[in-house]
């Protein structure tokens, strides 16, 4: 590189990633441990209140200040484990109702709040914190919670109902280190107020809150009396750089230690071939799928659906992002992630695999009446993801003489456009935490949109499973509910009210001094999760 080109990269440094790295200093309690420095695509913060915080950022941020009764094993959403409970307990049937008692652990340590000193969480946190979390007025997730109560019995017991009774499956979520499943500092927040607590965290984490710089960045100090031990780190500063550019100038100048990558193939091979960076590549992901309104003419008719299904190549649109980045999947619910969805093999075994056979296509949309296909007008958010599947689907549906319209308009308003019914046709890229969520918001008769008692995100108005979503839904028995899952994906796949395409996986770089403590195979926090036991090597 020429002194004019070292230059121009200083100077690009200067202008656009240095002012960004700088907001903010972190103590110097944590002076002689390294400062873990990582940046999101977020402009800014949301909420930093963990009942709130939905955010690219908020989630990674809060991830770090709370903790849960239990918790997903860092990295590994398959496995959950005690996290502020000594132990997961079997639960008991007390007149009907479905009771949990968990012990919590002795001396965790609530962090020191703006106007309260440390003090020990006990019952009193957890009851505030759930009523919290169910509360429409105080969380962003109190439908999750419905059904439920919670008492104190002693100062290190508290017992939950479920009414109705719910699988493990369903109910040991809600009480994970997920939305609604943090606990808060009760004492803390009181003093403070829950405005307050927006931009002012108090949890019990192997992190603490430091300092809050708006559109720049969000400093954390180590929690050294964290009751797993102290942290490795002294402490980590998160900022916000939504332009991928500079994030990316960051980690090749050694600003950054960790960033949020771009879902590319191409993006990732390339930077895997920086010899101080490595790229990780990790679940749950983003599901992208295809509905189709069963009510509107002519998708009313089911040939025409099917024409459509047999005209889709799923590697088509695997293509806009390439593997490992994403993976195809054969229901809504993706099977590699959670129960109730469908493998490859399953769905081909129920007939339901559609894999593109364009003569077929052609032949069925003959038989429905329109052998010189028809016309359609549809709007797509001008986001890369979603205007990219659009463009793909135009393509293939042309081979069958059916015109896509599309008109590409912004994303805000495009979320709200397809919720007034304007799409017959919707294509939609969304994670749900489990398979009733997905079926639920997606498929059953209550989420449809306009129309449905309770409107959602049923866009294909269809409604041919909600026995089976409701029964699913109340069975305790896990083998039991995840095949009346399968049942419901394939319900709608016969219907063909949906064609499911892909997952698209969370994609992060970073130093190749950075360990994250744990493998890193699966997280709902929206980023790679830094616990008591990351660091950085020279």
């Amino acid at each position: 590189m020429n002194a004019r080109h070292v230059s121009l990269v200083a100077l690009i440094l200067a202008i656009t990633i240095l002012p960004l790295l700088a907001g903010g200093t972190v103590a110097q309690e944590g002076a002689d441990r390294p400062i873990l420095r990582f940046a999101g695509d977020a402009g800014d913060i949301q909420s930093l209140d963990p009942h709130y915080a939905v955010g690219g950022l908020d989630r990674p941020i809060v991830d770090m200040v709370f903790d849960g009764l239990i918790r997903y094993k860092p990295g590994n959403l398959a496995e959950l484990e005690p996290d502020l409970a000594e132990s997961i307990p079997e639960p008991e049937m007390v007149d009907g109702k479905q009771v949990w008692t968990f012990t919590l652990r002795q001396g965790v340590m609530c962090h020191p709040g703006p106007e309260t000193e440390a003090y020990e969480l006990t019952s009193d946190d957890v009851v505030y914190s759930l009523q919290k979390a169910a509360n429409s007025e105080t969380s962003g997730f109190a439908a999750d919670y419905t059904g439920m109560s919670v008492e104190k019995v002693d100062d290190y017991t508290v017992a939950i109902t479920q009414d109705p009774p719910l699988s493990e499956v369903l109910f040991l979520p809600k009480l994970a280190d997920y939305a609604g499943g943090f606990i808060v500092c009760s004492r803390a927040v009181e003093a403070m107020g829950l405005d307050a607590f927006k931009t002012h965290p108090v949890g019990t984490g192997p992190f603490m809150f430091e300092t809050y710089t708006p559109q720049n960045s969000v400093n954390l100090i180590a929690h050294d009396d964290y009751f797993r031990g102290a942290p490795k780190l002294g402490g980590v500063s998160a900022r916000f750089m939504p332009d991928a550019s500079s994030r990316e100038l960051g980690l090749l100048s050694g600003e950054l230690d960790a960033a949020v990558g771009l879902h590319e193939a191409q993006w990732v091979d390339r930077i895997n071939s920086e010899g101080n960076l490595t790229v990780d590549v990790f679940g749950v992901g983003e599901v992208a799928f295809i509905s189709f309104n069963v009510t509107s003419a002519p998708l009313d008719n089911l040939q025409v659906r099917e024409a459509i299904a047999y005209a889709i190549s799923r590697d088509e649109h695997l293509a806009l992002y390439g593997a490992p980045v994403a993976e195809n999947v054969y229901s809504v619910v993706p099977a590699q992630f959670m129960t109730g969805g469908l493998t490859r093999e399953e769905a081909e075994a129920a007939g339901v695999l559609f894999e593109q056979d364009i003569e077929r296509a052609k032949e069925l949309l003959a038989e429905a009446g329109y052998p010189d296909g028809f016309e359609m007008n549809l709007i797509a958010s001008e986001m890369r993801t979603y205007r990219g599947n659009y463009e793909v689907l135009q393509a293939e549906l042309a081979q069958i003489g059916i015109a896509l319209n599309v008109n590409v308009i912004d994303h805000a308003t495009m979320q709200s456009e397809i919720r007034q019914d304007v799409n017959p046709i919707v294509v939609y890229i969304a994670y749900r935490p489990n398979a009733d969520a997905y079926l639920t918001q997606f498929f059953h008769s209550d989420s449809t949109v306009v129309t449905g008692a309770k409107p959602v995100a049923n866009f294909a108005h269809y409604d041919q499973i909600d026995d089976l979503i409701e029964q699913a839904r109340v069975e305790t028995d896990p083998e039991t509910q995840a095949e009346l899952w399968k049942q419901a994906n394939i319900q709608t796949l016969k219907d063909v009210a949906v064609y499911p395409l892909n997952v698209r996986k969370f994609v992060w770089a970073r130093q190749k001094g950075v360990d994250y403590g744990h493998e890193v195979i699966s997280t709902a926090a929206l980023y790679p999760q830094i616990t008591e036991l990351t660091t950085i090597s020279p």
